[in-house]
C-alpha cells in the first residue's frame, strides 16, 4: 500500500507527525506500507511550518508545492494546479489529508478527479458556520472522502447525518487486555468511518516529556499558573480596529495583573500595527505593561508555556484539544466550536466574541471555579496506529 500524506499548514504537522511515526513503525514491524510526503507551502513561515518538521522528527517532504500566499481562491486553485501535476507524476493508493486547511480540501478534489481514494483524518467536525472557510473546507472533503476517521462520537453523528455508513460493530472503546493478537478488532470495509480518537494528541503525548523552556520564561521571571497565554487570529476577533482594542483591553485589564503571553500570529500582527500606526490603541500605554507580544513559537516551546499557564485565552480550535488533555483551562472566544467535547468534556469553555463576556469568565477562573474536564475516549495516544491498522486492511 502506498499513501500520499498532505501537509500544509501549522495546524497540519502534529496531525501528520503521529501518522508518520506510526507509519514507520508498521514497516519496522513488516508490513508492506509506504509513503510520499507532499507538503503544499500553504504555511512559508520558518516558525510557522519548517521548525515543526525539526521538533517533531517529522522527515523532510518529498516535495515542497511551494503555494504560500494568495487570497482563498488563488491558493486553492495553486494548490489544485501543483498537486494535479504532483499526483500525476506520483500515483498513489490513497492520498490522506488532515483537518480542515486550504490544502485539506484542495487536495483531496485533485485526488478524486484523478480517481484516487481520499482518505480524511478528523473527519466529522462542524461548527455549522458557512462564514468559517474552515467549515466549507470540512463539508467538501468529507463529501469526497472514501474513508473518514473522526475524534469523537458527534463527529459520527455528524457523518452518519451526511449519509456515510457508520461503522456500528466497531469496539467503541479499545480494550487491549481482552483481544487476542489482534488489538485493533475493526470489521472490515465497505463501511467508511471509523471512531479512532486524536492523531494532535498521539503527538501531544509522546512529546510531553520534551517540552522545551522558551527563551521568554527566564526573561520575564515566569512562575508556574502564575500567567495566561493568549493566542488570537481569527477575522472576527481581529480584522475589525475597535473590537479587537475592546478585546484586548478586558482580557489585559480582568488578569489581576499577571502576565500575558501573547505568541502572535502575523495577521494579528498587522492589525495590531495599523492599531498602534492610527494612534487609536492604548496598547503602549502603561495599563498593557503586562502583555507581552512575542514571535510565533515552536511545538516543543509554546506547549511548555501551555502546560504550565494559569489559563490559555484563544480563539483556536486545536489548542482547546490540548489544554483539556494538559488539564489547563481554556476561554475561547468564539461564538461556535467544531470541537464540542472540549466543552462538554474537557477544560475548555466558549463565551463568544463579545468583548464584555470576557471579565465574567477570568472573574470565575480567579475565584477558582473553573471546572477540572476529562479527556475523551480514546484520546490515548494511539489513534495513528488504528488508524494505519485500518487502512492496511482495506
Amino acid at each position: 500500500m502506498h499513501i500520499t500524506l498532505i501537509a500544509g499548514a501549522r495546524p497540519n504537522f502534529m496531525k501528520i507527525a503521529a501518522l508518520v511515526h506510526a507509519i514507520q513503525a508498521a514497516q519496522q514491524a513488516g508490513k508492506d506500507v509506504q509513503y510520499r510526503l507532499v507538503h503544499t507551502g500553504q504555511h512559508y513561515d520558518k516558525n510557522m511550518s519548517d521548525t515543526f518538521f525539526e521538533e517533531l522528527g517529522i522527515p523532510a517532504p518529498d516535495v515542497n508545492l511551494g503555494c504560500g500566499g494568495g487570497t482563498q481562491a488563488e491558493q486553492t486553485a495553486a494548490i489544485m494546479v501543483a498537486f494535479e501535476k504532483e499526483l500525476m507524476a506520483h500515483p498513489t493508493d490513497i492520498v490522506l489529508v488532515v483537518g480542515d486547511v486550504t490544502s485539506t480540501m484542495a487536495c483531496s478534489i485533485v485526488a478524486k478527479k484523478l480517481n484516487t481514494r481520499v482518505c480524511h483524518v478528523e473527519a466529522g467536525i462542524r461548527s455549522w458556520d458557512l462564514t468559517m472557510p474552515e467549515e466549507i473546507n470540512r463539508m467538501v472533503t468529507d463529501s469526497l472522502a472514501d474513508y473518514m476517521f473522526t475524534t469523537s462520537e458527534v463527529a459520527n453523528r455528524n457523518l452518519t447525518r451526511q449519509g456515510a455508513e457508520l461503522v456500528e460493530s466497531q469496539k467503541s472503546k479499545v480494550e487491549r487486555d481482552t483481544l487476542p493478537e489482534d488489538k485493533y478488532a475493526y470489521e472490515r470495509v465497505p463501511q467508511q468511518v471509523w471512531h479512532v480518537g486524536n492523531v494532535m494528541i498521539d503527538t501531544l503525548l509522546a512529546n510531553r516529556a520534551r517540552f522545551k523552556k522558551p527563551q521568554v520564561w527566564d526573561e520575564l521571571g515566569l512562575k508556574e499558573k502564575e500567567y495566561i497565554v493568549m493566542t488570537m487570529h481569527r477575522p472576527a476577533n481581529v480584522d475589525e480596529e475597535s473590537h479587537l482594542k475592546a478585546m484586548m483591553e478586558q482580557i489585559v485589564t480582568n488578569v489581576h495583573g499577571l502576565p500575558i503571553i501573547f505568541p502572535i500570529h502575523p495577521r494579528t500582527a498587522l492589525r495590531l500595527k495599523e492599531l498602534v500606526n492610527e494612534g487609536v490603541s492604548e496598547l503602549g500605554n502603561e495599563r498593557f505593561r503586562n502583555l507581552h507580544i512575542v514571535e510565533p513559537m515552536g511545538y516543543l516551546e509554546f506547549n511548555y508555556l501551555v502546560e504550565r499557564a494559569k489559563a490559555v485565552v484563544t480563539d483556536s480550535g486545536g489548542i482547546t484539544e490540548e489544554t483539556t488533555v494538559m488539564g489547563v483551562p481554556c476561554i475561547t472566544l468564539r461564538d461556535n466550536t467544531e470541537r464540542p467535547e472540549t466543552c462538554t468534556i474537557g477544560t475548555n469553555e466558549l463565551i463568544g466574541t463579545n468583548p464584555a463576556a470576557i471579565k465574567p469568565a477570568l472573574d470565575k477562573l480567579f475565584a477558582g471555579e473553573w471546572k477540572k474536564g476529562a479527556i475523551p475516549e480514546l484520546w490515548d495516544g494511539h489513534t495513528a496506529e488504528r488508524i494505519v491498522e485500518i487502512l492496511a486492511r482495506l
